[in-house]
């Protein structure tokens, strides 16, 4: 039996809680703990699962957790982590190249596993929507805003922003800048995230669209903060490109942690492809594991 799996996408690094090998229950007190960097074993995230016997033909259910316990509803690099796991663990079906549907909250995502051995992984992530109330967004005013969120004004202190925001199973808000650093992403990340006008708060996503065919962001995710990558905020910074005419329908997106290419359908749906990488797996120390399972909500 094993308590964990850790992989790592780019620098975009998710504990895989396993139900089949371990009997820690998952909840966003034990998540935080998992996740702290100090005093756990350190990710952006956790991906439960599966949630029921995975079958050839049959999604495969599970729950994907930002490290700050809230739910993630779709990540890119997640989601790929949790097809390789998959891969690696049971062999058979997940690993022959063919697709296969994994099923979180957001709902259905196609994966397929293109090469085993260097770790190449495809999801589609399906078509973003780019309507207020898919997100939501609200009025200066707090009342909720309608229509099109494809050019939203925004002002954040004294700064007035055009931005682009959408829903892809998750909210996001790309922000079109000269130069992305990380400085920018740590100062002005947590503001738009944070900003009255998502009551729901968004990640985002600092854009500079260095051709037609490259794409370079800095992120910062509302549950996890400031990411080296992010499979999701790629794809969201793509599709916006894409809608305001900046690029192709294949696109690099380079991030500090390293590159992933998305694909753009003629209908905006929207695949993702990259390497992800096994870190190490390993059983909770027996001291870890008295704090786990003494969290309030796993006592219950």
């Amino acid at each position: 039996m094993t308590d964990f799996f850790k992989y790592q996408a780019l620098g975009n690094d998710y504990v895989v809680i396993d139900p089949r090998s371990t009997g820690l229950p998952v909840t966003p007190e034990t998540v935080r703990l998992v996740c702290d960097r100090h005093f756990g074993i350190g990710a952006d995230g956790v991906v439960h699962g599966p949630l029921a016997d995975p079958r050839p033909g049959v999604p495969v259910p599970l729950a994907l957790f930002n490290s700050d316990g809230s739910v993630c509803g779709r990540s890119g690099n997640g989601l790929r982590m949790f097809a390789l796991h998959l891969a690696d663990r049971d062999a058979g079906s997940w690993a022959t190249g063919e697709p296969f549907t994994l099923r979180t909250t957001a709902g259905d995502s196609p994966v397929r596993i293109l090469d085993r051995a260097a770790g190449t992984v495809q999801v589609g992530l399906g078509r973003p929507v780019f309507e207020a109330a898919a997100l939501p967004l609200l009025n200066e005013d707090g009342t909720p805003a309608e229509g099109s969120t494809l050019s939203v004004p925004l002002t954040v202190g004294e700064q007035k922003l055009t931005v682009t925001a959408l829903d892809n199973g998750n909210p996001h808000t790309v922000v079109p800048v000269d130069e992305p650093t990380p400085e920018l992403a740590r100062d002005l990340g947590p503001r738009i995230a944070g900003h009255a006008r998502f009551p729901h708060r968004t990640n985002v996503q600092f854009l500079r669209v260095v051709s037609r065919g490259v794409l370079e962001i800095e992120v910062y995710e509302r549950g996890a903060g400031y990411a080296l990558a992010s499979g999701s905020s790629a794809c969201a910074a793509a599709s916006a490109a894409r809608q305001l005419g900046l690029c192709d329908e294949r696109v690099e997106v380079r991030m500090p942690g390293g590159s992933v290419t998305v694909t753009l359908a003629a209908d905006g749906s929207v695949t993702l492809t990259g390497e992800v990488r096994q870190v190490a797996t390993g059983d909770f120390a027996p001291a870890l594991r008295a704090l786990l399972d003494r969290t309030p909500e796993a006592a219950r």
